[in-house]
């Protein structure tokens, strides 16, 4: 643990010492959305509405420090926990990151604590196979219209079965004079991780398909994992 919490220490030194000048404003921001249900790269996570507030610190080279978060409004007696018992736990999140700019490309390092991945090791910063966290990292090209994401999970509880890693590609096709505007997501990931099927299996499989349409602050989304065979139409208001 104490090697894996120094490591991400200096990840985030060195990050912190390079970046290229970014569009957003040096300082503080500050948000929330509230979604209908939580899905993250084609998976339901909570069954639930949710209340997702984001705080973050942008520096003067351009560098973004961050925190965003996930707290499922009702109880998901479904919920399954390393026990694989019920559980009556509100699903929670909180997810820390750096991220660079360099050009065209973001680079990122993400802590994912997700709590109610373990029933007996709570502890936030405990990176070991055992712990409620997992480490990613990340590389995010954008130019126009298209955006493409690359990521791998490095250590955390991910590392007791394998390390994950995905893939994703999002298009806009659609900017129009009325004011919304929509994009196409096709996303491909190890298929134990990311298609909810469990096991260690590496093999990469699509996990994420879907179109999002937005105006404004609101947004609604209709997303498709050809693994689970689960879809989920998500609606989120911005503030």
């Amino acid at each position: 643990m104490k090697k894996s919490a120094k490591i991400l220490a200096l990840a985030v030194a060195l990050f912190s010492g390079f970046g290229a000048a970014s569009a957003q404003a040096e300082g503080f921001k500050t948000g929330v959305d509230l979604v209908s249900s939580y899905v993250w790269r084609g998976s339901e996570l909570g069954n639930s509405p949710a209340i997702q507030p984001t705080l973050s610190y942008t520096l003067d080279n351009g560098v973004v420090i961050g925190a965003w978060g996930s707290y499922a409004v009702l109880k998901d007696k479904n919920l399954n926990t390393e026990a694989n018992v019920a559980s009556d736990y509100r699903y929670q999140e909180v997810d820390l990151s750096v991220t660079i700019p360099a050009g065209p490309f973001s680079l990122a390092l993400v802590d994912y604590y997700i709590p109610n991945l373990s029933t007996t090791n709570t502890k936030a910063f405990d990176f070991s196979k055992t712990g409620p966290n997992v480490i990613e990292a990340n590389v995010t090209y954008s130019a126009g219209d298209l955006s493409l994401l690359g990521a791998y999970n490095l250590t955390g509880a991910d590392a007791a079965d394998s390390h994950a890693y995905y893939g994703e590609g999002s298009y806009k096709f659609y900017n129009g004079k009325d004011g919304f505007s929509a994009k196409a997501v096709v996303g491909a990931g190890s298929k134990y991780f990311y298609g909810g099927v469990g096991g260690t299996e590496k093999k990469l499989a699509l996990v994420n398909t879907g179109i999002s349409v937005a105006k404004d602050r609101y947004t609604a989304s209709y997303v498709y994992n050809p693994i689970s065979e689960k879809s989920s139409l998500v609606f989120m208001a911005s503030f």
